[in-house]
């Protein structure tokens, strides 16, 4: 005997999809979009991540000894927003360019690495923002096929059909919200991240500038 795929037989899951109709797919296809770009910045920021304290103990060390083709070729073995910054800073100073060109060359390099660190990170909001609304779009649909279902059904029916409009709209209000959550909490621990990056990054360049103005005498051709 072939066993009969019912509703009752169903997992949570496939039974949500199963009475929160097509908005339920399209929610999905959000949910997809967003744990990609989670995935995505995760490994990204984890790949551009570099120990600040040991990286600047070497490159200060270096600065102060006047090596500053070392500290290059220490920067170009760890590329990465913090050490691609520091890099354009010591080519300048390298090649005895003015301070205010070391800086204007390390404020580029920041423009240039920051928008590598964000990434499409952004697109958690919109997401987060879009998945509300499908959600809401979701109940309303199922709202309006309940009240239709009721109105055509007979006495003994109509309990039934309205049992199946409030379910449909519930399934997309929940997944709806459950994606949102996800994508919006994503999207300010990521922000917070850049932001320390960020940080990271200017801090350090300007701690260079001051170091390498002050150490001007000792640097090697």
């Amino acid at each position: 005997m072939n066993p009969t795929v019912t509703a009752d037989n169903m997992n949570f899951i496939q039974r949500a999809f199963a009475e929160g109709g097509f908005v339920m797919y399209v929610i999905a296809v959000i949910a997809i979009l967003a744990v990609f770009v989670i995935v995505e910045r995760l490994m990204k920021l984890k790949n551009l991540a570099v120990d600040k304290k040991e990286f600047t103990d070497q490159i200060f060390r270096m600065v102060v000894s006047g090596d500053l083709r070392q500290a290059i070729s220490y920067c170009d073995a760890r590329p990465a927003p913090l050490t691609n910054t520091v890099k354009a800073g010591l080519v300048q100073a390298m090649n005895k360019r003015p301070d205010e060109e070391v800086q204007v060359a390390m404020d580029a390099a920041v423009m240039r690495e920051m928008p590598k660190v964000e990434g499409w990170v952004s697109f958690l909001a919109v997401f987060g923002n879009v998945a509300v609304l499908a959600g809401l779009l979701g109940t309303i649909i199922g709202m309006i096929g309940s009240f239709r279902a009721v109105a055509a059904a007979d006495p003994a029916t109509k309990a039934l059909e309205l049992s199946k409009g409030i379910s449909h709209a519930l399934n997309c209000t929940a997944f709806g919200l459950l994606v949102a959550i996800v994508s919006i909490v994503a999207y300010g621990l990521f922000q917070h991240r850049i932001q320390k990056t960020e940080n990271e990054v200017i801090e350090t360049s300007m701690s260079l500038l001051n170091l390498v103005v002050a150490n001007r005498e000792k640097i090697k051709d």
